[in-house]
């Protein structure tokens, strides 16, 4: 099992460096074919972090690992929202705006609610992820169209920041290759990082749900805090917030989307009870965003008692 958790690690370390070189070469090569620098941070870049999701997410799928495959985005969500909000607001209260709550935080409410809807027939089907993925253009295409026509200040915001983790040079010859090694380790990663888990979770006789949900999560997860944390270093942790929400929209629609239509995601009764509690967790981040328009240290502790609350559930 050594050399398991070993190649596990491994795993997680390769996703976390081919994310990085995919967020920056493709930043680049957008900016070369002069798209707004504001659409290219609210998609190009969002999106790009959210490629460890989908890997293994779909490795998962194809493995025959479908409770791994579901896990591994449901704790996504757990830790990006729950310990990684909670551990920032912590350090620092985090400020919250109309728009993050109003328009990205409820989207992603809604999100949540409708594929636990969906979790409740057995599977993510094929017309189900297609469904997802219109939801998913639906918002994307929001996005650019009001960063081309009526961009607002939290977008631009948001957009900057996105964009200091990508750099802001133009692709040059070298951004070809460096996409290609970045796709590959993610890859690579990936694969390790499915393959460890499984037999770790039956090493230490834990289900493939409790392993994706934790371990696995966690390793996908590596580029947002990266993000965070040095978002929170240089003083910009009012930025967190956004970026987070849509990851994990990203995450859940677009992510869980694809990959049923590639192919369907079977789902076990017995991971309903955290997809409703998810509900409930997405609810109270909009509830604490509401409440003095700021995530307080004492609610960031309370998210993250709530996130380790909910990895717990996995275990049991």
């Amino acid at each position: 099992m050594l050399l398991d958790i070993v190649l596990l690690v491994l795993g997680a370390v390769l996703l976390w460096f081919g994310a990085g070189w995919v967020v920056e070469s493709s930043a680049a090569v957008a900016r070369r074919l002069n798209i707004s620098e504001l659409v290219i941070g609210l998609t190009v870049v969002a999106m790009g972090t959210s490629a460890p999701e989908f890997f293994v997410t779909a490795q998962s799928a194809f493995k025959g690992l479908p409770a791994i495959s579901l896990a591994n985005v449901v704790g996504s969500d757990i830790f990006n929202l729950g310990i990684i909000l909670g551990a920032m607001a912590i350090l620092k209260p985090i400020p919250t705006h109309r728009t993050i709550l109003y328009r990205d935080g409820v989207m992603l409410w809604a999100v949540v609610g409708v594929l636990l809807l969906m979790c409740t027939q057995g599977a993510l089907t094929r017309p189900m992820g297609l469904g997802l993925l219109v939801i998913f253009g639906g918002y994307v295409a929001l996005l650019v169209y009001k960063g081309i026509r009526d961009p607002g200040p939290m977008d631009i915001a948001m957009a900057e920041e996105l964009l200091e983790e990508a750099g802001d040079r133009v692709a040059t010859w070298i951004d070809g290759p460096k996409l290609i090694i970045g796709f590959a380790a993610i890859t690579l990663g990936s694969d390790w990082l499915v393959e460890g888990a499984r037999v770790v979770a039956a090493a230490l006789g834990v289900s493939d749900w409790a392993i994706g949900l934790t371990v696995v999560a966690a390793g996908t997860s590596l580029p947002e805090l990266v993000t965070c944390l040095a978002a929170s270093l240089r003083g910009k942790n009012d930025m967190l917030l956004g970026n987070l929400i849509g990851s994990d929209f990203f995450n859940l629609a677009g992510v869980l989307g694809l990959t049923a239509v590639m192919r369907p995601i079977s789902v076990d009764p017995s991971s309903l009870p955290s997809l409703g509690l998810m509900v409930g967790a997405v609810a109270l981040v909009l509830l604490f965003m509401r409440t003095g328009w700021r995530i307080s240290r004492l609610e960031g502790a309370l998210l993250v008692l709530v996130g380790l609350g909910r990895w717990a559930l996995g275990f049991v």
